[in-house]
C-alpha cells in the first residue's frame, strides 16, 4: 500500500504564528500528540508535538549554568534554548527538522522512516505541500486489514510481522525479554515475565489480529540476576 491510501487528511494544522495557549489546547481537545506546522500556501514548515511543548517547560525549570560552563557551549545553543522557553508563537518551539515521504512512498518505506527517526507520524508532501500525515496506526491497519478495511487471512509470516508491529508499540512490552512463535495460526507467547497483567495483555493482543487461531503462553518469572542487569 501507498502513502495515499494510508494517510489520514482531516489534520489538525497550525500556522507558524498561532499561539502556544490555543495550539496546545486545540491539541488536547482533539486527543492528538502532535500536528503539522504549515504557511498559507499550505507549505510545510515544522511540526509541534507534546514533546517540543514539554521540553519548553522543562527548559524553564533547568537550573542555570554558571559563566564557566558557558565558556564550552555554543552560543547558539543559548539563544535556541533562550527562543523556546520564552517564545509565545508555534514558530519559536516547533520541531523543523522534519522527515516527510510523498504519496507513492510504500508503506513499507514509510516504517523505515519512522523506525529510523524514532517517530511516530510521517508528514505526506505533493510538491510541499501537506496532503497527508501517516501514523502508525495507519501503518499497523495496513498490516492487519486489506484496501476495502476488511480482515484478509494472513500466513504465519504475515501474523508474526502485525503482532511483532502491534508490540513496538505497546511500553510494557520488552523484546529482549519475550518471544514470538506463530505455526499453522496459532501464536505462541514465551521468555521471561512476571507479571500476570502484562501476560494478559500479550494475549488479549494477539487474540485480536486476523488469522489468529489459537494463544499459548509459556512464560516464566525472570531469575535475579536479569531484574539486576536492567
Amino acid at each position: 500500500m501507498l502513502a495515499r491510501d494510508l494517510m489520514s487528511t482531516g489534520l489538525l494544522t497550525f500556522l507558524p504564528d498561532m499561539g502556544l495557549e490555543p495550539a496546545a489546547r486545540a491539541m488536547a481537545e482533539r486527543g492528538v500528540s502532535g500536528a503539522p506546522v504549515v504557511r498559507e500556501d499550505g507549505l510545510l514548515v515544522g511540526v509541534i508535538t507534546e514533546g517540543d511543548l514539554i521540553r519548553r517547560l522543562a527548559d524553564a525549570a533547568a537550573p542555570k549554568s554558571g559563566w564557566f560552563a558557558s565558556l564550552f557551549r555554543a552560543s547558539e545553543e543559548d539563544a535556541a534554548r533562550f527562543a523556546r522557553v520564552r517564545g509565545r508563537t508555534v514558530k519559536d518551539v516547533m520541531t523543523m527538522d522534519v522527515a516527510s515521504v510523498t504519496e507513492d512512498a510504500t508503506a513499507e518505506q514509510i516504517a523505515h522512516v519512522m523506525e529510523s527517526r524514532g517517530i511516530r507520524r510521517v508528514p505526506v508532501l505533493r510538491d510541499g505541500v501537506l496532503v497527508g500525515v501517516v501514523s502508525r496506526a495507519d501503518l499497523l491497519r495496513a498490516l492487519i486489514f486489506g484496501e476495502d478495511g476488511t480482515a484478509v487471512a494472513r500466513s504465519d509470516a504475515e501474523i508474526r510481522r502485525a503482532l511483532s508491529a502491534a508490540l513496538r508499540q505497546q511500553p510494557w512490552f520488552d523484546r529482549q525479554l519475550m518471544f514470538v512463535d506463530v505455526a499453522d495460526g496459532v501464536v505462541r507467547l514465551h521468555g521471561f515475565c512476571g507479571s500476570e497483567d502484562i501476560r494478559r495483555a500479550l494475549r488479549v493482543l494477539a487474540e485480536g489480529l486476523p488469522g489468529v487461531k489459537r494463544v499459548e503462553t509459556d512464560f516464566t518469572a525472570p531469575p535475579p540476576f536479569l531484574l539486576g542487569a536492567r
